[in-house]
């Protein structure tokens, strides 16, 4: 279906975006851009070439060259993705926009910042923050990821029970398309129905449909206060019909609720040597909340320690320094990093389910882990729904039998999770990883509509082939 690089190939991508800006014939170099963060290697797959543009209109001329050839481009960020998103499964060409890194402008008035893809999203708020405005659509691995990647999976987070994910704040992109057209779409406006949502199409269409080079950001104030509490309980149940009562009864909504099963805290308290008594706990919420001032924040943190006591907690701690604030946020950030001494390959998977499904849904998971005697602890996102069940390789299994095993696994937990109301993905999206098994959750006909969306804007499947469809 595709067509293999040559050099002639190759120095007409030299005459692009220079020598020093295409990698070729260098399997050391090229191996960096083979595989995301997803473990297992059986995912990788190597480019042929990487080239790393400066421009959109750079970009334009590799994609025309790519569709005169029948070369597959797959467009790639900080390569910090979770579904084999950024990898070439085809081969071809890799296009890396490492270097278009630059915060374009910061527009105070209008509150919103013009940013390129290649843009450390950790570094939008560092440049905003100064002028008192802050950028709140963005995952929990801002100091890595790309804003560029965050758009195309529409990123979450820990903190969309309040502000919501990255699609949220995005009003404006500037695209290429896969035939090599530069568009524009939205900018600075906050309303716009000029025709389809294109931007949204755009927004969590995993590099499948366009290349970003202009991303427009809608910016609010900065909270000025930020306290955290870790509220112990005796059982998962109890813990999240917690949750809906926090902002019905309390009438607040968090900035985060996360939610940590006793196989994801202990394993993370043991592995940090964090002395927080935890042996009586099942469960564990972090609720992080952010406002105006101290003292409404205070009240606020009294009502909802208040209602998770009333509620069946065994304890609440509050964090209301840096300090602490970064004692208890490190457990729920090591979790992956504590398996990883267990046992070094995870299925990092991120289902949703309805908020009130979560205590079924962890019931048959523990069911399916007994199954296959495979440990599966289980965080995330109470507030949303977005739970992180992260299925562990028992060292004692081959990697031939793990991916046996993973497998129907994974099969059983989709089902579960389409039973229970819910999505296979949140915010890590389908890549290639998950692509074999949209079917189990999504209607013919629905697949047959983005078929139909990919075919009529990639008429010859040139961008970022084999994700999602």
């Amino acid at each position: 279906m595709y067509n293999k690089l040559t050099p002639k190939i190759v120095e007409e991508l030299i005459g692009i975006v220079g020598s020093n800006n295409v990698i070729y014939d260098d399997p050391e170099a090229l191996e960096a851009y083979s595989h995301d963060e997803v473990a297992e290697k059986h995912y990788a797959h190597m480019p042929e070439a990487v080239v790393k543009p400066s421009s959109a209109e750079e970009i334009a001329q590799i994609i025309k060259l790519a569709n005169k050839y029948k070369i597959p481009i797959t467009p790639r960020g900080a390569g910090s993705g979770l579904s084999g998103g950024a990898v070439p499964v085809y081969g071809g060409i890799v296009l890396s926009v490492e270097r278009m890194n630059r915060i374009l402008e910061i527009d105070k008035e209008n509150l919103v910042v013009v940013v390129e893809p290649g843009v450390v999203t950790n570094e939008i708020n560092n440049a905003v923050k100064e002028y008192g405005l802050f950028y709140a659509g963005y995952p929990m691995s801002v100091e890595t990821c790309y804003i560029g990647g965050n758009v195309a999976e529409n990123a979450g987070g820990g903190r969309a029970v309040k502000y919501g994910v990255t699609g949220r704040y995005v009003i404006g992109l500037e695209v290429v398309t896969p035939t090599g057209d530069i568009v524009h779409l939205g900018g600075k406006v906050m309303k716009d129905v000029t025709g389809y949502d294109l931007i949204h199409l755009m927004v969590g269409s995993e590099g499948t449909l366009g290349i970003f080079t202009k991303i427009y950001l809608k910016l609010i104030p900065l909270p000025q206060a930020k306290v955290d509490l870790l509220v112990l309980f005796e059982d998962m149940d109890t813990a999240i019909k917690t949750v809906p009562k926090i902002m019905t009864f309390g009438r607040i909504i968090p900035t985060s609720i996360e939610f940590m099963d006793d196989l994801s805290f202990k394993t993370a308290c043991k592995y940090l040597n964090e002395k927080i008594p935890f042996e009586e706990a099942g469960a564990m919420l972090l609720i992080e909340l952010d406002g105006n001032n101290k003292t409404e924040l205070e009240e606020q943190y009294e009502i909802i320690g208040n209602l998770c006591m009333e509620n069946g907690a065994i304890e609440v701690y509050v964090a209301d320094n840096a300090t602490t604030s970064e004692r208890i946020w490190r457990i729920r950030r090591n979790i992956a990093e504590a398996w990883k001494q267990f046992s070094p390959h995870q299925s990092l998977e991120d289902v949703v389910v309805p908020i009130s499904e979560i205590p079924t849904f962890l019931k048959k998971i523990r069911e399916i882990s007994n199954k296959y005697r495979v440990p599966i602890p289980c965080y995330g996102h109470a507030g949303d729904g977005n739970i992180h069940a992260t299925p562990i390789k028992p060292p004692e299994l081959s990697m031939e039998e793990w991916h046996e095993k993973l497998e129907k696994l994974l099969e059983e937990m989709y089902v579960v999770v389409k039973e229970l109301g819910g999505v296979i993905s949140g915010e890590h999206g389908i890549g290639h990883k998950r692509k074999k098994y949209l079917p189990l959750v999504l209607e013919p006909a629905h697949i047959e509509m983005m078929r139909a969306i990919k075919k009529a804007l990639d008429p010859n499947l040139i961008l970022n082939p084999g994700k999602i469809i």
